[in-house]
């Protein structure tokens, strides 16, 4: 369906301020607009709720982000692809506080969140996952779980109560097992679990930061094909209410799950659009295959 391009106006109103351009158009609007017609403008038009702007990031004098701007539409699920050393990592450090950008900006949630620490991101309601598990391995499946839940509550200041002060926390982190499958574990140590089963607990664990976005990096790296599917399946149910950004290196997790998908090379942005765009870019083919075949999932 196209909207007639006398609508242009009014959908351009909708980034402008006081009348003049006050902001930066997203570059999937400007693309749109520049062929004539506007499609389904209105049913993609959010707001973002992660904006970088210019965003760069040097390793002694080695540009691993280079001049990155992204847009993050609120509820959906949106991932970053690109070679290996395209800067992925690096750029989830960056949103997440674990690095300090060289130059550019970070909004979150309508405010600018630049250069603050982990924990402080993560309070404001952006929590990340890591490539490698970030579990308590001594700890119980449920005891993992409530760790998390303790956080959000005045219990950690009050460490001189007993143990069975946070039962309270107990119908809830199972509730959060149960989401992604753990519940029946949920008496074991962590270190028993199998390794797909303990990247399910992590999105449990970071489930139970209540976060508004979650970024999950590479959640299904080193599975094998039925986990794969498993933790593919965990992140479609769990998305319900919240924003997912998605490093991920299995094309076919990426197809099915994306709404919107990045591709960086060498720190840039190369492409963005959906996976069907993506996909059949010429320059996605050379990056990931040296100009061979298309790009499949």
């Amino acid at each position: 369906m196209l909207y007639r391009t006398s609508d242009r106006q009014l959908i351009l109103s909708k980034y402008l301020h006081n009348g003049k351009l006050g902001q930066r158009l997203p570059q999937y609007v400007s693309n749109r607009l520049t062929k004539g017609g506007v499609q389904l403008i209105w049913k993609r038009h959010r707001m973002p709720i992660v904006e970088t702007t210019n965003l760069c990031k040097s390793f002694a004098g080695y540009k691993a982000i280079d001049g990155v701007s992204l847009a993050v539409e609120t509820g959906t699920i949106h991932a970053i692809i690109g070679p290996n050393g395209a800067g992925k990592t690096t750029f989830f450090n960056l949103l997440s506080g674990f690095e300090t950008p060289t130059s550019g900006t970070v909004r979150f949630d309508g405010r600018e969140i630049t250069g603050l620490a982990p924990h402080a991101v993560a309070q404001l309601g952006m929590v990340r996952s890591f490539q490698i598990n970030s579990i308590f391995t001594h700890l119980t499946v449920l005891d993992n779980v409530k760790v998390s839940l303790e956080a959000k509550t005045d219990l950690p200041s009050r460490f001189w109560l007993p143990g069975r002060a946070t039962r309270v926390l107990d119908a809830r982190a199972r509730e959060l097992l149960a989401d992604v499958g753990l519940d029946r574990e949920r008496d074991l140590l962590a270190a028993q679990l199998s390794y797909g089963r303990k990247r399910a607990l992590e999105l449990a664990i970071s489930l139970g930061q209540n976060p508004k976005v979650l970024l999950l990096d590479e959640p299904t790296a080193g599975m094998g094909t039925e986990d794969v599917g498993r933790i593919a399946q965990l992140i479609a149910r769990v998305k319900a209410d919240r924003t997912i950004v998605l490093v991920e290196h299995n094309l076919s997790v990426v197809a099915d799950l994306s709404d919107r998908i990045t591709v960086l090379q060498r720190g840039r942005v190369l492409v963005e659009g959906t996976y069907a765009e993506v996909r059949a870019d010429q320059r996605v083919i050379d990056a990931y295959l040296g100009g061979g075949a298309g790009v499949h999932a």
